[in-house]
Order: structure tokens, then C-alpha cells, then sequence
């Protein structure tokens, strides 16, 4: 096929950071069909970790101008005279410091505010896609033309009243909902049910063989002799439960256990779990080891995988783990059994620290139960195409429908 005959795709995204949603998106490019579809990619943040990762037939558009005008200092903004850039970024700090909003509330407050400094962007594709709540949906929505409209929900949804009515006048806009799990699409359907046909459920995929490549490019210098526990997150309490992550470790160092955790991420909590490592004298059981491009070798080389989410839409550092047959140890979160069998690739465990270093010291010291787990991984299928083919048939459906 060529270009001229190609479907025209562009995907927005906040940005190509080390999280679930961004390793989600370049599977799914990773694995598209390059001859079928032409694709480009809006982010509102660059300089992401997996960036580099992007396919070379994918096109990075470049920086929004309201998005590098932020970036700059106050000084720099002053000086530029754009009042209306300088206006939206002013008014959106200020309102911000004023009352405690959710996740959701913040997005919704954000564009409020600054929608105005958006150009519409002027080409008509074929398909918009906002591959996440929030932001990407209200600009896909607002700001691009597209034949038909798709939106990723790839988290359970907070919403409070007074976001409710906001979200609604967007979702509703949408020709396609994607969900990436059965209750994700669940919860979806329970808030706003006059959508539920459009409902798609897309699950999250990985890149099989791009990972098993990536998780032998270096050796991780780990301890030696010692169990060596692994986390992959971004740093928050809220849903991914990083503070129970910290109090968990506190218990096992007391327990008088040997252990060295590791968590690779970054993100807001990071210096209160620096200040808690300080106090509680975890330094030579906890390292914080910030973001990497390639994390596959420290799942290969962990004894174990431990996730303490309050919430997932579905889990892609889980399904990383299990990809790379790491045993695991996870709360009960909302999705959890998407993936887990309870006893057979992992425990899962009551949402508290007390019941997670408990299923830690657990899988530690029964090596049967041990052994077990790692021989059911190894067992486990890995490859699925399913990703690719409900994604290929949505488009197909949607452009024959024009």
C-alpha cells in the first residue's frame, strides 16, 4: 500500500515516560503495520525515557508552542509579550495552589484554563486517537479534526461531582471508548452507561521479543547472596501504593530477614521515601535506582517482583515480570486476577503492609512453594496477537462506517 492509500493516524499522549500507558503505546506502534497505517505522535512533554524506542516509521511531531513556552522561566515568559500564553499559565498556577483535587479534578482545572492557548491544528486525519484520560482526550477532542475519534481509558476512572458533567461533554464525542480489561470496562459502563456501545476492550500489550532482547544487554549488579526484591513504579502513594512499598520494607528490616529492595521509577513522592529511608535507617535494604530506558535486566535478575497498587487498570510491570518468569507478590487490587493465580505465579496478598511482608517472607522461606512458582512461569504463554488484531479491527470497522 502506499503512503497516499495508508490510514492516516495521529495518537496523543502527555508524554513517553517510564510508566504502564507509554510502554503500552510503543508495543502497540512497535507491532502495527507500517505498510497499512501512517502514523504520528503529539506529545505535551518530550524527552521521555522511552522515546527512543519509537518505531522509525512513527513521526514525533514537534513541541506544542504553549508547551515550550511553559517550560520557560517567568523571566523568559515576560519578556516573550505573548499575554495570552503568559495569561493561561499565570491564571492555571494560581488556581492550582487553591483547594486539594484528584488527578482528574487537575487535568479538568488544566484545561479549563489554558485550552484557549491551543492552536486548532489544521490537518484532517483519518483517526485521532488520545491514548489516556485527561489532557489527551480534551485536546483530541477540541483542538484536532479527524473522520472519527478514538479515546484510551487505561485507568478506573475518579470522578468527582464536579468533573462528572466535564467529562461526560467530552467522552461523549468520541466514536470509540477503548478499556484495557474486562473491569476497567466495567467501571467505565458504570458511570456513563449510554456509552457502553462504544465500548472497546483493547487489552495492554508487550513487545515479546523486544523485551526478551533487551533483558540480556547488561548484567544488574544486584548483592550477592542476598534476596533481591524488585519495583518498578511511578513514585505516589495514591493508587501505586508506594507508601505501603515503604512500611513493608521498615517490617522486613525488623523481622531481621536478609533482603535488599530496589525500586526503579520517579515521580512526586520521591523525597518523602528519601526522608523515610533516612529516618528508619533502610539505606543498606532500599535503593532507589530512578528511571531507565531498559529495566528488563533488573526483572530478570530480581528474586522477586513486589507491587503494592491501591488501583491498576491492568498492570504492565506484572505482565512484565511474569514475561520474564520473576515470582510475584501483589496486593489485591481491583484487576488483580486479570493476571495472578493465586499460589501459582505469585501471591497476592490483603492491601496493608503487615499482609505483604508477610507473603514476602513467605515466598522466601518455603523454597518448594518457591520453585513452584518459577517452573508455572516458565510454563505460562507469552506471545499474543490479540492486541493487534482487536485494534486492526476497530480501525477497519470505523473507516469503513465513514
Amino acid at each position: 500500500m502506499n503512503k497516499q492509500n495508508k490510514i492516516k493516524i495521529l495518537f496523543v499522549i502527555e508524554s513517553l515516560s517510564l510508566a504502564g500507558s507509554e510502554k503500552s503505546l510503543i508495543a502497540l506502534l512497535s507491532n502495527l503495520d507500517s505498510n497499512l497505517y501512517d502514523v504520528e505522535l503529539q506529545l505535551f512533554s518530550y524527552g521521555g525515557e522511552l522515546e527512543s524506542l519509537l518505531p522509525s516509521y512513527v513521526n514525533l511531531l514537534p513541541p506544542l508552542s504553549y508547551t515550550k513556552f511553559v517550560k520557560k522561566s517567568l523571566v523568559q515568559n515576560i519578556l516573550s509579550f505573548n499575554l495570552r500564553f503568559l495569561w493561561s499559565k499565570l491564571t492555571y498556577t494560581i488556581r492550582l495552589r487553591v483547594g486539594k483535587r484528584n488527578v482528574t479534578d487537575t487535568a479538568k482545572l488544566y484545561w479549563s484554563t489554558v485550552h484557549r492557548a491551543f492552536k486548532k491544528y489544521d490537518y484532517n486525519y483519518d483517526i485521532a486517537i488520545a491514548y489516556a484520560q485527561g489532557v489527551p482526550t480534551y485536546y483530541v477532542v477540541d483542538k484536532i479534526k479527524a473522520q472519527k475519534k478514538i479515546t484510551w481509558v487505561n485507568a478506573n476512572l475518579q470522578l468527582s461531582k464536579r468533573s462528572l458533567s466535564f467529562e461526560e461533554k467530552y467522552y461523549s464525542q468520541f466514536d470509540n471508548i477503548v478499556s484495557v480489561s474486562k473491569i476497567n470496562k466495567q467501571h467505565f459502563a458504570k458511570i456513563f452507561p449510554f456509552l457502553t456501545e462504544r465500548l472497546w476492550l483493547i487489552p495492554d500489550m508487550l513487545d515479546v521479543s523486544n523485551i526478551y532482547g533487551m533483558a540480556d544487554m547488561f548484567q544488574v549488579d544486584f548483592k550477592k547472596n542476598t534476596f533481591n526484591i524488585l519495583t518498578v513504579s511511578r513514585l505516589e502513594k495514591g493508587m501505586k501504593g508506594l507508601d505501603i512499598t515503604m512500611e513493608t520494607c521498615r517490617l522486613l528490616k525488623e523481622s531481621g530477614i536478609d533482603f535488599h529492595w530496589y525500586i526503579i521509577g520517579k515521580g512526586s513522592y520521591r523525597s518523602e521515601m528519601q526522608e523515610f529511608i533516612g529516618v528508619n535507617e533502610l539505606s543498606s535494604h532500599l535503593t532507589l535506582l530512578g528511571t531507565t530506558t531498559n529495566p528488563y535486566p533488573y526483572f530478570k535478575a530480581a528474586d522477586l517482583y513486589v507491587q503494592t497498587s491501591r488501583s491498576e487498570s491492568y498492570g504492565i510491570s506484572i505482565a512484565e515480570a511474569r514475561l520474564l518468569n520473576t515470582p510475584i507478590v501483589t496486593t489485591r487490587f481491583d484487576t488483580v486476577y486479570n493476571q495472578m493465580v493465586e499460589g501459582k505465579n505469585g501471591l497476592v496478598t490483603d492491601l496493608n503492609p503487615e499482609a505483604v511482608a508477610c507473603g514476602i517472607i513467605e515466598i522466601m522461606k518455603d523454597k518448594g512453594l518457591y520453585s513452584s512458582i518459577v517452573n508455572y512461569l516458565r510454563k505460562e504463554p507469552k506471545e499474543s496477537s490479540e492486541t493487534i488484531k482487536r485494534f486492526d479491527s476497530m480501525i477497519s470497522k470505523l473507516i469503513a462506517s465513514n
